[in-house]
C-alpha cells in the first residue's frame, strides 16, 4: 500500500514537472532584406524581446497597428526589437511609401511565403498577426488579428505582455 502511494506521488510529481515545464516553441530563424536591401537575421535581435509582425501595407488592421508598433517603440526604445514582414503582392514602393506614411523607423522585411509558412500552426493566417518572442529566442505569444485581439492591434492591449516578457 505504502509503496503504491509513493509510486503514484512520484507520477503526480513529474506529470506536474512535465506540465510546468516550458512548452513554447523555438522561433523559426530567417534573414530577409528590407526595401534598402539591408538584410536581417532573426539571430541578431537575439537577447531583446522581439516583435514579429506579419502584415500587408494594404491592409487597414494593419495601418492601425503600426501607430502601435510606434508606441512601443517609443516606450521601450532598444530593449524591444520590431520587425514587420511583408509578401507579395506588396512591393519596396508601397514598403518605403507606408514607412514614410506612418513615420517608421523598425525593419520592414520582404519574404515570399517561407518565413510565414514556418511560423503558421493553423491552415489559415490572419493578417495582420503577431509573435512576441523572448530574448532566448522562443515564442511566447502568438495574436492574429479578431474581435478577441483587437486590443491588441488597435488598443494598448500589447502593453502588458511586452511588461511581462521583459521582467522575465
Amino acid at each position: 500500500m505504502q509503496t503504491t502511494i509513493r509510486s503514484l506521488s512520484i507520477v503526480a510529481a513529474l506529470a506536474a514537472a512535465i506540465f510546468a515545464a516550458d512548452t513554447s516553441r523555438r522561433a523559426p530563424g530567417f534573414s530577409l532584406t528590407d526595401a534598402k536591401g539591408q538584410e536581417h537575421d532573426l539571430a541578431d535581435y537575439r537577447g531583446k524581446v522581439i516583435v514579429l509582425d506579419f502584415m500587408q501595407t494594404a491592409c487597414p488592421h494593419c495601418n492601425a497597428f503600426a501607430s502601435v508598433l510606434s508606441q512601443i517603440e517609443q516606450k521601450y526604445g532598444d530593449r524591444v526589437a520590431i520587425l514587420s514582414i511583408v509578401n507579395p503582392p506588396d512591393t519596396p514602393n508601397t514598403v518605403v511609401s507606408f514607412a514614410m506614411a506612418h513615420k517608421i523607423s523598425y525593419p520592414i522585411l520582404f519574404d515570399c511565403g517561407q518565413v510565414a509558412y514556418s511560423y503558421l500552426r493553423s491552415p489559415s493566417f490572419d493578417i495582420p498577426h503577431l509573435y512576441l518572442i523572448d530574448p532566448n529566442g522562443a515564442i511566447r505569444e502568438d495574436f492574429g488579428y479578431g474581435d478577441a485581439t483587437k486590443t491588441i492591434f488597435e488598443g494598448n492591449g500589447l502593453f502588458p505582455h511586452l511588461d511581462a516578457l521583459l521582467k522575465k
